[in-house]
């Protein structure tokens, strides 16, 4: 995530020519997609506590008053 962070910046601040910018963009886009992969497995793995027992979280289950 900060070295994301990182090429956003300085292709915001235009400090990279146009071949580092494509370089940059495409190194970005992995990231981008690493970070999704990794929260995808994270998002998988979380556990809702019910009670005294640990069980998996569930989508249709929602958010208490979200409507997000």
């Amino acid at each position: 995530m900060q070295e994301l962070e990182q090429l956003v910046a300085q292709m915001e601040a235009g400090e990279l020519p146009l071949e580092a910018s494509v370089a940059a963009y495409k190194r970005g886009s992995e990231l981008v997609k690493f970070c999704a992969t990794q929260l995808d497995r994270v998002d998988s793995q979380v556990k809702v506590l019910e009670g005294e027992m640990l069980k998996p979280f569930s989508a249709d289950q929602g958010v208490a008053g979200g409507d997000d």
